[in-house]
């Protein structure tokens, strides 16, 4: 299989909502499920054989001396790229690494440790058609708009409405042509689809995982840990 897909993961943040739980530990670097939450997606993405390079963004004071288990892994197709004042800076400082053979890119966050192989298929195989992807779910809880004091505005609507997971996928010199556009103008981006939508590029969602959840506070670890349990 050609080696054309770039990976770059995002694991740059502060962690600030969990950092005094974890005695000032990354977020990104936290044990869940038997190994560092980063190391779960990274080995998945490496497990693909059209995957040419991850790239994995860090905070600058780790670029000199990287956790040692970043490389239990193949340290061929491993790259680390320092993260910026925000996210779409990070994002734009990994893209740059990207080998120039890769035409599809995928952008992934380290809090998501659980991408399945079927929703990265998904977002690879619509990529290839030439658009943007986003791995998503349909939004099924019913939605309340509420003011600064809690109490009901409305009901919204959820019909149409989809929750954003990654990874998300794009053509390599259309995303990265977002991105360039972006920080040229100053755009901090919390969502790359956001950006190449700001382009008028069409972007399709593919359908997410449960799995793939954001691990955001203890309680989110507790749910990881469940949903992958230790292997025998």
């Amino acid at each position: 299989m050609t080696r054309d897909v770039g990976v770059v993961i995002v694991a740059a943040g502060a962690s600030t909502r969990t950092q005094g739980e974890a005695g000032g530990e990354l977020k990104q670097f936290r044990w869940v499920a038997g190994k560092p939450m980063l190391l779960h997606s990274l080995q998945a993405f490496q497990a693909r054989a059209d995957v040419a390079m991850v790239v994995v963004v860090l905070p600058q004071r780790y670029l000199g001396d990287p956790p040692p288990w970043l490389f239990q892994c193949d340290t061929d197709r491993l790259l680390v790229a320092p993260g910026g004042r925000h996210r779409g800076e990070s994002v734009y400082n990994g893209l740059a690494d990207i080998p120039a053979e890769c035409s599809v890119v995928l952008i992934h966050d380290a809090a998501r440790p659980f991408p399945t192989p079927e929703m990265i298929d998904g977002v690879v195989a619509e990529v290839r058609l030439g658009h943007g992807a986003i791995a998503a779910l349909p939004v099924v809880d019913t939605l309340k708009e509420v003011d600064s004091t809690g109490r009901i505005v409305r009901t919204v609507e959820r019909e149409g409405l989809w929750r954003a997971q990654t990874p998300q996928g794009f053509p390599r010199e259309a995303i990265m042509r977002a991105h360039y556009t972006a920080h040229d103008g100053g755009i901090a981006a919390t969502d790359d689809a956001g950006l190449f939508e700001r382009l008028g590029l069409p972007v399709v969602v593919v359908r997410g995982s449960e799995r793939a959840m954001k691990v955001t506070d203890a309680a989110d670890f507790l749910r990881a840990e469940a949903l992958l349990p230790l292997p025998d």
